[in-house]
C-alpha cells in the first residue's frame, strides 16, 4: 500500500496503480476520451491531465504511475484550463450537429464540452470533408466525427485480434482495404462502434430502422433520451456473454455489450446485431398443433397432454430407443440438465446430443 494526497485529502491505496485508476478507486472521475481499462494507455486525447506538486508540467493520469507521497490536484485552475483547451481544439474540427447525431445522449465529447463550458457557439464549425463509409452492412464510419482516439483500432487489433481498421493516408479512421488472400477480413462484431466516444462509428440497423422513423431531429433526440437499457444474457451460444438490450416502447432496437465476465465488453456479430428475431412477427409465442394438415394455436395444457399421449404410444409400440433428443446451446445449463434427465429417466434412452459445436 502507498499513501497519496489527492485534492488535499489523504488516501491509502494499493501500489502499482496509475493515477487515473487511483482516483477512480476513491470516487474521483478524471475525463478521458481514449482510455480503456482493457488496454495499455496511450494518452492520445490528452484530456486526463492532472497537476502533481513539484512538477512543472501537467501529467497524463492514464500513464503516470502513483508513487508514495504524491500530492495531486485533479481539478485545479491550471488543469481545468488545459482540459478546456484540449476540448476546444477537438470541437474546432468536429461537426456541430449534436441534435442530429445518434450518439447525442452517450457522446463523451459532448458531455465533457458541457461540463467544461466549452460553448459550441464560440467554436468555428466546419463543413463535412469526407464521405460516410457504408461498405459494411452492420455499421457505418463517419470520419468527420473521428477524434483519433485510436480506441476502435486497438480494440479490433488487440482484443478482437483482427486489425481491420486503420488511420488512412487522409488522417482519419477507415476500414482496411482487402487485397488478396492475406487481406484482413472484418468480422462485423461491432466492438469498434461500442468503444467509439463520439458518433464516428455507429450501427446502420439502429440508424435505418429506429432513428429514421422520426420526422424531425427534435423528435429523434427525445426518443434517444427515453431509451431504456435492460441487462441480460446473450442466447446464441453457451458462453453466456452479458449485454444490454436497448428498448423503446417494449421493442428491442439495439444491443450494447456489458464490460463484465465472461465477455469483458466484447460481442460477436450474432450477439451484437442478431436481435431482430425478438420482435419478428413470425416468432412463435404459443404452441402449435397440426389439425387437418394445418398448424393451429393451442394452449399449453393441450400441448402437454398431446406430447404425453404421443410419447406413451411410441414407447409402448417401439421401445425407449425410438426416442432421440437434440438439445440447444442457446438454453441455460439448468434447462439442458432437465432436458437430458427427461430423456434418460422418463423416456429411458441415452440418445441425447447437442448443437454446441460452434
Amino acid at each position: 500500500m502507498i499513501k497519496l494526497n489527492i485534492n488535499h485529502k489523504e488516501y491509502e491505496l494499493a501500489e502499482n496503480l496509475r493515477l487515473l485508476e487511483a482516483c477512480a478507486r476513491v470516487g474521483i472521475e478524471i475525463p478521458t476520451l481514449c482510455y480503456d481499462e482493457r488496454l495499455e494507455p496511450e494518452g492520445n486525447c490528452r484530456l486526463c491531465l492532472v497537476e502533481i506538486e513539484g512538477e512543472k508540467e501537467l501529467a497524463l493520469a492514464c500513464k503516470t504511475e502513483a508513487k508514495e507521497g504524491m500530492k495531486i490536484l485533479t481539478h485545479s485552475l491550471k488543469v481545468m484550463e488545459a482540459r478546456q483547451e484540449v476540448l476546444t481544439k477537438l470541437l474546432m474540427e468536429h461537426p456541430q450537429e449534436c441534435l442530429e447525431c445518434l450518439k447525442s445522449t452517450t457522446c463523451k465529447l459532448k458531455a465533457y464540452c458541457e461540463e467544461y463550458a466549452v460553448a459550441e457557439k464560440a467554436v468555428r464549425a466546419i463543413e463535412k470533408k469526407y464521405p460516410i463509409d457504408e461498405s459494411n452492412p452492420f455499421y457505418y464510419i463517419d470520419p468527420n466525427k473521428c477524434i483519433l482516439c485510436n480506441l476502435c483500432i486497438r480494440v479490433c487489433r488487440e482484443l478482437q485480434v483482427r486489425g481491420a481498421l486503420e488511420i488512412n493516408e487522409k488522417g482519419h479512421i477507415a476500414r482496411k482495404k482487402i487485397s488478396g488472400e492475406d487481406g484482413v477480413q472484418c468480422e462485423s462484431c461491432g466492438n469498434c462502434l461500442d468503444v467509439c466516444p463520439t458518433g464516428a462509428i455507429g450501427s446502420r440497423i439502429f440508424r435505418d430502422e429506429f432513428a429514421a422513423q422520426f420526422a424531425t431531429a427534435e423528435e429523434r433526440a427525445k426518443a434517444l433520451e427515453e431509451l431504456k437499457y435492460v441487462k441480460t444474457t446473450c442466447p446464441y451460444c453457451g458462453v453466456g456473454c452479458q449485454l444490454e438490450l436497448v428498448v423503446s416502447e417494449q421493442k428491442v432496437v439495439d444491443v450494447r455489450p456489458v464490460n463484465t465476465l465472461p465477455n469483458t465488453g466484447l460481442l460477436c456479430v450474432k450477439g451484437r446485431f442478431g436481435y431482430k428475431f425478438v420482435n419478428h412477427p413470425d416468432r412463435l409465442k404459443t404452441p402449435l398443433i397440426k389439425k387437418e394438415g394445418k398448424f393451429i394455436e393451442a394452449g399449453w395444457d393441450e400441448a402437454y397432454d398431446l406430447i404425453v399421449k404421443k410419447a406413451r404410444e411410441i414407447k409402448s409400440k417401439y421401445g425407449s430407443d425410438a426416442f432421440g433428443g437434440l438439445s440447444s446451446a442457446r438454453c441455460t445449463n439448468e434447462e439442458n440438465y432437465l432436458f437430458q434427465k427427461l430423456f434418460r429417466v422418463a423416456f429411458g434412452t441415452n440418445n441425447i446430443d447437442h448443437c454446441a459445436r460452434l
